[in-house]
């Protein structure tokens, strides 16, 4: 967001305020500070795109609908409980500041778990979805690349769009990853995955490239960094593209990725290191999934389900 749509938001929403208080009042780590600001300035942003900008005409209802547009956008139950402590903050902050004079989070729900489940896609809609952008979309090189690398690699959104040039080692059929808490790790990539980097890298990042990339490996058309946002709208697109009926977000190639894997016999180990994660309880996640699968796989075809 620029830093003229920042201050228009501020005007209506007390961005600035909010901020200072934390700081100079609560004592608040620069971490939750980052967090809670951006947290905060989304919403502001959305309830300005549903022609609200003004922080006391925000209702409950309008809350309500942007918590569960985090969750159409594929964010985890975590991140989300996040969001709603901010806006919580955020309006105790504006009442003791006499900003407003009601407070439309008293009852908003925070989200305890959103799924037993990750939902996840079958290899043939995976299939689909990679061979949705044609050689007539003007950026199918670099939409193909990332959907294949996305689901070739298991990633979080937010490591595919920070992941700079330098990370993917194509000679090594590996992508140096930086997740959470500031990890790195090593991911393998098959054959699709490293081709359809190749060619983008070769054919179309140099003619998207102008001095703003930062080295990033995948760049909008203004050849800037993509975003989170503009990565799920590309994804969304091809979804639509490929005829999948159901809701597909970032998280979902990730889950994909992974109940894939232990479909196949992968060693659950294998996917924890992978994944990322750091408690193996997390990828065990997955196994009920694999679990599922073979039961559905003995109740269709044995003699005697």
């Amino acid at each position: 967001m620029s830093t003229t749509d920042e201050a228009t938001l501020d005007r209506g929403f007390f961005l600035r305020r909010f901020e200072d208080v934390l700081v100079l009042e609560h004592g608040s780590s620069p971490r939750t500070i980052e967090a809670y600001r951006r947290d905060v300035i989304r919403c502001a942003a959305y309830a300005r795109q549903q022609g609200v900008a003004d922080v006391s005409k925000l209702t409950p209802g309008l809350l309500r609908e942007y918590v569960y547009t985090l969750r159409d956008l594929g964010l985890s139950g975590a991140t989300i409980r996040r969001n709603v402590s901010a806006l919580r903050t955020w309006f105790r902050v504006l009442l003791a500041e006499g900003l407003v004079t009601h407070d439309p989070t008293e009852r908003l729900e925070t989200p305890t778990r959103w799924r037993t489940l990750p939902e996840v896609l079958t290899v043939e809609e995976v299939l689909r979805l990679l061979a949705a952008p044609g050689l007539d979309e003007p950026l199918a090189f670099r939409d193909r690349a990332m959907l294949e690398l996305a689901y070739g690699a298991g990633l979080r959104v937010s490591e595919w769009i920070t992941l700079a040039v330098r990370d993917v080692l194509l000679e090594e059929s590996l992508v140096r990853v930086l997740g959470k808490g500031s990890k790195e790790r090593l991911v393998p990539i098959g054959r699709s995955a490293i081709g359809a980097l190749a060619v983008y890298l070769r054919e179309l990042r140099p003619v998207l490239e102008r001095g703003e990339g930062q080295g990033i490996l995948f760049l909008n058309a203004r050849g800037a960094p993509l975003t989170r946002m503009g990565a799920w709208k590309i994804l969304r697109k091809y979804v639509l593209m490929a005829g999948i009926e159901r809701a597909v977000s970032p998280h979902t190639l990730r889950h994909s990725f992974a109940t894939h894997l232990l479909e196949g016999g992968a060693d659950l180990r294998a996917v924890q290191e992978m994944l990322g994660h750091a408690d193996i309880a997390t990828t065990q996640l997955y196994t009920h999934i694999d679990r599922e699968y073979l039961r559905s796989v003995h109740r269709t075809f044995h003699p005697r389900p």
